[in-house]
């Protein structure tokens, strides 16, 4: 599962290939959480408030940037780098 951006110990990744809704994960820790991109919510698992809210955050500004990435995985090409939250 390729990483496509790291930020405050979140590490943000794509499977190539993987289901519907378009979403990313994230982990944290021991904690991880499946994001639906377009929801901007947690479709499964969890991570702390405070780093969920940091997640949020980046995705909210990195929207477009996830949804070209999305198409990209499930042609399986190559993903793109995302800027981390900063």
């Amino acid at each position: 599962m390729p990483q496509i951006s790291a930020f405050f110990g979140i590490i943000i990744r794509m499977y190539f290939d993987d289901h519907n809704p378009p979403h990313f994960h994230a982990a944290y820790a021991e904690h991880s959480a499946i994001i639906d991109i377009q929801k901007l919510e947690v479709w499964s698992g969890y991570l702390p408030p405070r780093v969920l809210g940091l997640a949020i955050e980046w995705a909210a500004i990195h929207q477009n940037e996830l949804l070209v990435n999305w198409e990209k995985s499930i042609r399986q090409e190559t993903l793109l780098p995302i800027k981390p939250l900063v």
